[in-house]
């Protein structure tokens, strides 16, 4: 009896929460698929289909540079980070000398820097060497400050690997490159899937290195240019719910597409960590 009603007492905790996370995203498909002029209730649905706020948002804020700068600069960050993070996090993890022990404890302690304490030094080495308002620079830091937590995650995980998988592979003939690939490889599909959720909404939603190295109206990111947005049409609440709508959905849509691995890779990475 007692069990059941802690049960419940879990579930309706539970459905607070959830009420409280799905509120403003309600608030916001009401908002933005409702009509200027209809002066109804924002909490009630409108039964008419009215797609003028999107159209306008997407015109207005230049969504389509935004789109794709953000989108470039997001997929050339990620894959960089799992490159480097995976290639790294082998050796840590299998051949713990005091030199690799050494170089894992500095990419942890990387973890605790917040980037704004080294913002105004980063800007000017950009200016003096030209990677403001560019592709690179922005992908650089990106991956510069990701890196580490990807580096944590994945030496965690191949931690919890058998290593007598590597040795049953180096009696076969393998390399130790074949055997990362061949082996280690495809069984990081938990991790992976959880530092390419992790990074991704993070780097898609950056705000502070987007505001200070991308100034260029041409190389804005969509966090940038819905803020200018924001700012211009203040008045029109419609236009803003449409373009912060469409900003979300492809966050939306990679946790939906990976959300099966993603709970594993924490998981993993939080135990052996």
């Amino acid at each position: 009896m007692k069990q059941r009603k802690r049960t419940v007492v879990y579930t309706v905790i539970g459905l607070l929460v959830a009420l409280v996370h799905i509120i403003p995203f309600y608030i916001l498909l009401t908002v933005s698929f409702k009509d200027l002029r209809d002066m109804s209730s924002k909490w009630l649905f409108p039964g008419y289909g009215f797609t003028g706020n999107f159209i306008s948002a997407w015109q207005n804020a230049h969504l389509g540079r935004a789109f794709l700068n953000t989108g470039v600069i997001t997929v050339m960050s990620v894959v960089l980070i799992l490159i480097f993070g995976s290639l790294a996090a082998f050796p840590l993890a299998r051949y713990q000398s005091r030199l690799n022990k050494w170089v894992y404890g500095i990419f942890v302690s990387a973890l605790i820097v917040p980037p704004l304490t080294i913002l105004v030094p980063l800007y000017k080495l950009f200016v003096d060497i030209g990677f403001m308002n560019t592709y690179f620079g922005i992908v650089l830091l990106h991956v510069t400050f990701q890196l580490s937590m990807a580096i944590f995650l994945y030496t965690s995980f191949i931690g919890t690997i058998p290593r007598e998988l590597d040795e049953a592979a180096m009696i076969d003939g393998a390399t130790k490159t074949g055997m990362f690939f061949r082996i280690i490889l495809p069984l990081l599909k938990p991790v992976t899937a959880t530092i390419v959720i992790m990074n991704a909404n993070s780097i898609w939603n950056d705000y502070q290195f987007s505001l200070f190295f991308l100034q260029k109206p041409d190389s804005r990111t969509i966090t940038v240019a819905l803020s200018s947005f924001f700012g211009e049409n203040s008045a029109q609440i419609g236009w803003i719910a449409a373009g912060s709508l469409m900003a979300a959905i492809p966050s939306i849509l990679v946790y939906i597409l990976l959300q099966k691995y993603f709970v594993d890779g924490i998981a993993a990475g939080a135990v052996k960590g």
